[in-house]
């Protein structure tokens, strides 16, 4: 005769293995195509000292983020370091030249002297983003090419970077590791 301590046992045997085999059909194999979050390299960005650009550099940073999936930009917790200083100055746009790696530093001075003119904040927050992540200006260029910068003109409110502006960031930044290749550090000034 058999003890029902045997039964409990057993049972709780079949509902483990039940259980076991039903999260391991539950989760669908990964994708591929999606990449690991190990292969993302991660900047920090400082703009506690440009006031009254933050939603500009919000959607800059949403535009960048949004776009290539190799390197996130992330704001930097209060006395941090951060990859990237952004600072707001009266003159023009300008910003070190990338790309820039963990523990590096490159700076953007957001000037309003562009905005006066009439260059969209937005525009100009992501094209100097740009910068940092390693793109030189493409001037003259059209509206389409956020590289472009004022040379698109005032009109031009676009702050998402195209295909091949994307391919290049991915690219410096491919496999989770930051191109081999130093920051060119030269600081780009964005006047017409």
């Amino acid at each position: 005769m058999l003890d029902s301590r045997w039964f409990k046992a057993a049972g709780v045997a079949v509902a483990l293995t039940l259980a076991s085999a039903t999260a391991a059909h539950a989760a669908p194999a990964p994708d591929p195509a999606v990449k690991s979050a190990a292969a993302v390299v991660t900047l920090r960005y400082d703009d506690s000292r440009a006031g009254g650009w933050e939603a500009a550099i919000a959607a800059g940073v949403a535009s960048w983020n949004g776009h290539v999936g190799n390197v996130k930009l992330v704001e930097a917790a209060p006395g941090t370091r951060a990859e990237i200083q952004i600072v707001a100055t009266t003159g023009w746009p300008q910003a070190t030249l990338g790309p820039v790696r963990p523990g590096g530093l490159a700076r953007v001075e957001l000037g309003s002297q562009a905005v006066a003119q009439g260059h969209d904040k937005t525009r100009i927050a992501a094209h100097e983003l740009g910068h940092s992540l390693g793109l030189p200006d493409t001037k003259p260029g059209p509206c389409s090419q956020l590289m472009s910068g004022s040379s698109a003109g005032t009109s031009c409110t676009n702050a998402v970077p195209n295909a091949a502006e994307r391919a290049r960031v991915e690219s410096a930044y491919a496999g989770g590791l930051v191109s081999r290749v130093p920051a060119d550090g030269r600081v780009l000034v964005d006047a017409p």
